[in-house]
């Protein structure tokens, strides 16, 4: 009996070290699962903004192709209400969908944007849907959805910790004085696109 309780210090720090060894691995084990889950996570928030942007800018698109063919945008490529019709009505339904993925993946901020951006993109549609045709008031729409989708980009970095992003306000280079044609081109270059 003496041999065993002289060998049992050693046993125990033996138990000890192995719980202890066992402790550390398992705590290691959660962390690097948490920070895996966490990345996956963060990619499929990423995919989900990414496809909101996408399908909230195609309805931009068609919009600003209406508002040329109705002589308030100067877009190159006008489409008539009634060409846009069944192409607006694909793009809202389009945009179902990756608002109700981000609904479910997204922060409350992204979401607040995000919503605050398409009620824009909305007014824009409803302003062509009037037949309006007022240059000044279409320029104002187009402000305020520069504005919304800026804090929405804005706000889907701070969601994903990214670094700051583009302005995406790209100035189109002048025109030259001599177009191809050798005639001159119009007076008034058109409005970036964003």
């Amino acid at each position: 009996m003496s041999s065993f309780v002289q060998q049992l210090p050693a046993l125990l720090g033996v138990v000890i070290g192995a719980f202890g060894s066992y402790l550390v691995v398992m705590r290691g084990e959660q962390v690097r699962f948490r920070r895996e889950r966490e990345s996956r996570w963060e990619e499929r928030r990423l995919a989900v903004y990414a496809d909101w942007a996408r399908a909230v800018k195609q309805s931009v698109t068609l919009t600003y192709r209406v508002a040329s063919h109705l002589g308030n945008d100067p877009h190159p490529h006008p489409l008539s209400p009634e060409e846009a019709a069944p192409l607006m009505a694909e793009a809202t339904t389009a945009r179902d969908p990756s608002g109700e993925a981000l609904l479910l993946l997204g922060s409350p901020e992204v979401v607040e944007k995000a919503r605050a951006w398409v009620v824009t993109v909305m007014r824009m549609e409803e302003f062509l849907r009037a037949g309006t045709r007022d240059p000044g008031a279409w320029r104002t729409l187009l402000e305020r959805q520069r504005a919304g989708r800026d804090a929405y980009y804005t706000a889907v970095r701070e969601d994903l910790a990214l670094p700051p992003g583009h302005a995406a306000r790209w100035p189109l280079p002048p025109a030259p004085a001599v177009g191809l044609t050798g005639t001159p081109p119009s007076a008034s270059p058109p409005a970036p696109r964003t």
